[in-house]
């Protein structure tokens, strides 16, 4: 993290403004939206800050700046086209320890200006720490679209009650679900329909409710993480990652997925390896039976889909049996990311009818495959978990009859920028595994579409081996 994101409180105080044109009439504008006592420093000015000095939004020293200038300020923004200029009063701010921002030159900078979605008084900030100003524009506008208008007004209603809030509820976890439970619900959805009387009025009756110690149902949310890549999570998934207390997550969930999920929330791992389980699934199921019924909200968060060979039909059936409330959020599993990534369809017309999916090793530890029916033609197989096995694979395969210069991939980490392509045959596979010490996780493809790799790959972040 290059700088530190924090809010400043410059009501009544004196920030000063180096510059009369458009730009710093902009900037201007959002230190006077700030409350600040705005002095601008300039020889002349023009358009929309000629009409605030007019106006008398503003004060106008007509001059050009001289060292001195900063000495009341507690905080001054350049903007002017004057290199020199900028430079010496980036270092006067900086003799000072006063904050200063030179427009367009993150060098000379001791703060930077982000972009600003405004619903006073709640405010997001996007930065992107001055190397694109265009592109925190552009993040700007996407979460303009979907943060309403009217967080401003729920966020002042709620302030008006925060203090009988923490009479009635005197722990900090009670309070936050109190809050949760009303800035996700019906109150919150009233304010945005405008029905802020009603709002009101159902607030205070369910403080007027509450009783001191509350009990919360817990709930279980089963997360597919997908094969690795954040953004091809859905929407839900990301909903619930960041209400979760506790996350219980695999393995198989990379990082960048991990870091999206509630800063503050419990994390238990339960990873799973060939012969070294973090958690015994058994024990799994009994951790988010008892998690819930401590009144939590459980994360857990699998790589890939839950239902396919993720283990979710043993989980929720628990939850079940239990009485446990839950909520399935299917992800888009590896077999579909991984070959989409490296430019191998399921399926073609031309080449395969069907598509398989198989665990290299079941329940317990063996490899007894219907190896004639995964031996047909014109289907594609692929192989989750089977990288220990890939000899056993291509072999199994081969005496069944499939023949011996069928095209076989291996995917690893696919999705993601470590994503490598490995392109053989049931032959040249397991040979490829050695030679380019190939780990985990990974797919094995099997079938004539992985020939179509050689025009369609188009993800090609790391090596690929032909």
């Amino acid at each position: 993290m290059n700088y530190l994101p924090i809010f400043l409180d410059i009501k009544g105080k004196t920030a000063k403004v180096i510059g009369g044109g458009g730009i710093a009439a902009r900037k201007a504008d959002l230190l006077l939206k700030a409350g600040a006592r705005v002095v601008v420093i300039a020889p002349e000015t023009h358009g929309e800050m000629t009409r605030k000095i007019e106006d008398g939004e503003l004060e106008w020293v007509e001059r050009g700046y001289q060292s001195g200038d900063l000495e009341d300020a507690v905080l001054v923004i350049a903007a002017t086209d004057d290199a020199a200029t900028n430079e010496q009063v980036a270092a006067d701010a900086n003799a000072l320890k006063i904050p200063c921002n030179v427009v367009d030159n993150p060098k000379l900078c001791s703060f930077i200006m982000p972009s600003i979605i405004n619903r006073d008084p709640v405010q997001i900030a996007v930065s992107t720490g001055g190397s694109s100003p265009v592109l925190a524009r552009l993040i700007r506008t996407r979460l303009e679209s979907c943060t309403p208008s009217a967080y401003g007004k729920l966020a002042r209603l709620v302030e008006q009650y925060r203090d009988q809030v923490k009479q009635t509820f005197t722990r900090v976890e009670e309070r936050r679900k109190f809050w949760e439970s009303i800035l996700e619900g019906p109150v919150a959805e009233h304010v945005f329909a405008g029905r802020d009387a009603d709002a009101r009025e159902l607030l205070e009756k369910l403080i007027d409710e509450a009783k001191a110690d509350p009990e919360y149902q817990g709930e279980v949310y089963l997360v597919g993480a997908g094969p690795g890549d954040p953004d091809l999570l859905t929407f839900r998934a990301l909903r619930l990652m960041q209400k979760a207390d506790v996350i219980v997550y695999d393995r198989l969930v990379s990082q960048p997925i991990m870091d999206l999920v509630r800063r503050d929330a419990e994390r238990i791992y339960a990873g799973k390896e060939r012969a070294n389980h973090a958690i015994p699934q058994e024990s799994i199921n009994q951790l988010l039976v008892r998690l819930a019924k401590e009144g939590k909200r459980v994360l857990r968060l699998k790589g890939g889909d839950n239902f396919i060979f993720g283990r979710g039909g043993e989980e929720i059936a628990e939850l079940i049996d239990e009485g446990v409330p839950f909520q399935v959020v299917p992800g888009i599993t590896a077999a579909s990311g991984c070959t989409t990534y490296a430019g191998i369809p399921l399926t073609h017309r031309d080449f395969a009818q069907a598509c398989t999916f198989v665990t290299g090793h079941l329940k317990d530890g063996s490899s007894d495959l219907n190896w004639p029916m995964l031996s047909h033609a014109h289907q594609t197989v692929v192989f989750y978990m089977g990288l220990n096995n890939v000899g056993a694979i291509c072999e199994n395969l081969k005496a069944h009859g499939r023949d011996a210069k069928t095209p076989a991939a291996l995917i690893e980490k696919g999705t993601t920028p470590e994503q490598r392509v490995f392109i053989g045959d049931l032959d040249s596979l397991p040979a490829l595994v050695d030679e380019n010490n190939v780990r985990a996780p990974t797919l094995i493809v099997v079938g004539e579409v992985v020939e179509l790799h050689k025009k369609l790959s188009w993800y090609k972040p790391g090596k690929e081996i032909k």
